[in-house]
């Protein structure tokens, strides 16, 4: 056995995409990381060991231009180039890569932290040392720090420390959140075990061990769904634990869930009510998926208030957008259904004052222990959501580190300037007083100037009401709509706004019109709607359901424009919930005019991500250049080009569902950039082919002294035009 010290700028305790992110966001900003975990793989709940799905904002598709940036996204994006089929094992490798890139983290794997020491007074407590266990090595580390981070999930760390929080849920009374139990109690949400099946190709035995639960004598048949060719993600509802303590309990809760298992598969392949006979196990879990323990208290505790009211925290750090998604105390046993569930009407905001220790003085939290209630907890703690947290927190350390300074007294906005300089899942909140681009004009050798798609595929009957969003900028004369009907009848549509820049549902009726439809087929039909608001936004025009019309669906789509259709809410949602009354419909032809929504200037407007229209440069034509000249020569250290990989479609690591582009097709694939110099000659400074990435970081070779520079791009990865989110660019002494 060996005794060791370990000294880091920075120890996070937690090899989870929480604990991942921080302990990458804190090594790219140059602060030495210790990642510790009790863990032979990266990657926490989603990892090969437990193999949950990683889900986030997007909820699934529900929510628009939602999914995560920074870290996560990059992390989303390199597993759907590597591994599209969703492979565990390929997933585990994805994480473990992007730990290793990085040369300033220390990684130690199967090292269990049990012992904290920690002094001072109650309120203002400090850690001062973590001791891990390396199991198999026999190496005793103590980990010293000026900051540390409990990622643990279970708060293990935090609890040693002293850190104040709670288990369970709070009263209706103490935040007034309508989905709170009158009485405060310890229940929590459960844990689940999943398992995969194949098919042999020939007959399987299947004699099931003496644990196996005979479930017919549960009301899991009757309650819940079982089907033959399911496993992984259909079966999350085989959960356990909610009415015991999922730490010290977890492995009654483990036998539990595996009899459950076994059982199931016993009912499948011997009831003879399965279609069975060649399927088999081929992986069952051996570890819980935990899902709720320690909830820590910061200096703000987010709830059900701010999730459904999306409330616009002044130090907001990252966005969710899970429902707020609350399962019965009873798990795979209970008689009501799996999930109780409520969205928001867009994605909310998380403040950096849930990420910190009220009381422990040198303590950040990132994951499912941050400081919220139980309900609001019931959104935060699905795990994309939890990265973008570890990215925040991480970045958040390294920032104190090299101020001096704890968690509390940190410079709010030097922490979300630096996270959007990153890329980070920041919502609404623009990248401004950073970079050179600001004093510069911008120009574009072309630029898509109108919002239309007017090449017809196929016929979409308008049995539902349907919806568009499109961008508004500056005004809205008008929109054409492309329609076959049967016979002459009106068509209805209706204009709203989305009132937050990060809503695409109707939530405010602005005018509506009634237009005569003639009988016939592919006639354009002009909907006098106008609408001037008083900055650039997102329109919500909605075409009520006709029996005897159809739209046409439009063969290439717009940027910044959704189709959509209303659907009828679940007999256990509440109502109104708009987020699920829309859902995705084929792209419509539309024509909405000329449009100043893709204008070179878009790239520069220190948004990096859509908000209330989607700000971006968009050029006419391939290929294409972007321009940026200045009044006076600057001198350039480095450009950052940030692509548009299309955050409205939803990425998965795992097997839920399949997005088949391996790149996005939006991406710019080549490029170069070029600078003027003082003869008005352009030369090349960095050039890059084959592309796959949105974030592109150019730290040139040389400084570079010029009067312009330009991004000409002359090939993407499929869409037939250059889309750019941001450019920035930067001296010496960025």
């Amino acid at each position: 056995m060996r005794n060791e010290h370990a000294y880091h700028d920075v120890t996070v305790i937690g090899g989870g995409l929480a604990g991942v992110c921080a302990a990458i966001a804190a090594a790219r900003l140059g602060r030495t990381v210790a990642l510790v975990t009790n863990r032979p793989v990266l990657g926490g709940n989603s990892s090969s060991e437990v193999r949950v799905w990683v889900v986030g904002a997007t909820g699934h598709g529900k929510n628009h231009y939602a999914r995560e940036g920074g870290i996560m996204g990059e992390l989303f994006l390199e597993n759907q180039y590597r591994n599209p089929e969703g492979n565990p094992y390929f997933w585990d490798a994805v994480v473990l890569d992007a730990v290793r890139a990085e040369p300033n983290i220390s990684l130690y794997l199967n090292t269990d932290v049990r012992l904290v020491d920690a002094s001072g007074p109650e309120d203002a407590r400090v850690v001062e040392a973590v001791t891990g266990w390396m199991m198999g090595s026999e190496r005793l580390i103590r980990f010293t720090s000026p900051v540390f981070l409990d990622c643990t999930g279970d708060g293990l760390v935090g609890h040693l420390a002293g850190a104040r929080y709670r288990i369970g849920r709070e009263s209706r009374a103490e935040y007034g959140e309508p989905w709170a139990p009158e009485v405060a109690d310890d229940i929590t949400l459960g844990s689940t075990l999943l398992f995969y099946t194949k098919d042999a190709g020939e007959p399987v035995r299947y004699v099931p061990p003496s644990f196996a639960k005979d479930i017919t004598t549960t009301s899991i048949p009757e309650r819940r769904i079982i089907k033959a060719g399911d496993n992984g993600c259909a079966y999350w509802w085989i959960e356990y634990g909610g009415e015991l303590d999922t730490v010290h309990d977890n492995d009654r809760i483990r036998d539990e869930l595996w009899s459950v298992i076994y059982g199931i598969w016993d009912y499948i392949k011997n009831s003879g009510k399965f279609d069975a006979d060649t399927m088999t196990l081929e992986w069952v879990g051996a570890l819980p998926g935990k899902r709720e323990y320690r909830r820590f208290l910061g200096d703000y505790v987010l709830t059900q208030h701010d999730i459904l009211g999306q409330t616009p925290f002044d130090d907001r750090i990252a966005f969710g957008g899970w429902s707020i998604d609350l399962h019965p105390p009873q798990g795979m046993y209970a008689t009501e259904a799996g999930a109780k569930q409520r969205y928001a009407d867009g994605v909310y905001h998380i403040p950096y004052r849930s990420l910190y220790s009220v009381n422990t003085t040198n303590l950040l939290f990132a994951g499912r222990d941050i400081s919220a209630s139980h309900v609001a907890f019931g959104s935060t703690r699905v795990m994309a959501t939890c990265a973008t947290l570890g990215q925040a927190a991480g970045t958040a350390a390294a920032l104190c580190v090299a101020a001096g300074v704890g968690p509390r007294q940190l410079d709010r906005g030097l922490l979300q300037r630096t996270l959007l300089r990153a890329d980070a899942s920041i919502m609404g909140l623009p990248l401004t007083e950073d970079g050179l681009q600001g004093t510069a004009s911008v120009t574009a050798s072309s630029t898509l100037s109108t919002v239309a798609a007017t090449d017809p595929g196929e016929p979409w009957a308008l049995d539902a009401d349907a919806g568009i969003v499109l961008p508004v900028d500056p005004a809205l004369g008008g929109v054409r709509l492309l329609v076959s009907a049967t016979e002459a009848t009106e068509l209805r549509v209706e204009l709203h706004d989305p009132e937050l820049g990060q809503n695409y549902v109707p939530r405010r009726l602005i005018t509506a019109a009634g237009v005569a439809v003639t009988a016939g087929e592919k006639q354009w039909v002009d909907v006098p709607l106008t609408w001037r608001p008083d900055a650039p936004q997102n329109a919500f025009l909605v075409i009520a359901a006709n029996p005897v019309v159809s739209l046409w669906s439009a063969g290439t789509p717009t940027p910044g424009v959704l189709c959509l259709t209303r659907v009828p809410l679940r007999p256990q949602d509440e109502a109104p919930q708009l987020l699920r009354e829309w859902t995705d419909a084929p792209h419509f032809c539309v024509d909405g005019g000329a449009t100043a929504a893709y204008a070179p200037e878009k790239a520069v407007d220190g948004y990096q991500r859509p908000f209330g229209g989607p700000h971006l440069w968009v050029s006419a034509e391939l290929p294409a250049s972007l321009t940026l000249d200045w009044p006076e020569p600057i001198t350039v250290a480095r450009v950052d080009v940030l692509a548009d990989d299309d955050v409205n479609v939803d990425l998965i690591n795992l097997h839920h569902h399949r997005t088949p582009d391996a790149i996005m097709p939006t991406l710019v694939r080549d490029y170069r950039i070029e600078a003027r110099n003082a003869a008005g000659e352009w030369h090349v400074i960095a050039e890059v082919t084959g592309n796959r990435q949105r974030r592109r970081v150019h730290d040139l070779a040389q400084v570079t002294v010029t009067d312009a520079v330009r991004i000409k791009v002359t090939a993407t990865n499929g869409v037939p035009r250059a889309h750019l989110a941001a450019v920035r660019v930067y001296g010496p002494d960025a």
